[in-house]
């Protein structure tokens, strides 16, 4: 499971680079630039959501450990 959150990880972080190529800062609401917007807000919330599944894992092998 860790592989797999290491994974998922960094292709995450690979989209948000690859989609802040795509921003035109000049039209960030327009066309394409919307749409890398959006990829890069996505991608932004799965790390969130991953780095609270690996805490919530961290913390449930304290807990049983005690």
């Amino acid at each position: 499971m860790r592989l797999l959150i290491l994974i998922c990880s960094i292709i995450a972080i690979a989209l948000i680079v690859f989609n802040i190529t795509k921003l035109n800062f000049d039209a960030l609401f327009k066309g394409e630039s919307f749409t890398a917007v959006l990829t890069i807000i996505a991608g932004l919330c799965a790390l969130i959501l991953l780095q609270i599944l690996r805490l919530s894992r961290k913390i449930e092998k304290l807990q049983k450990k005690r």
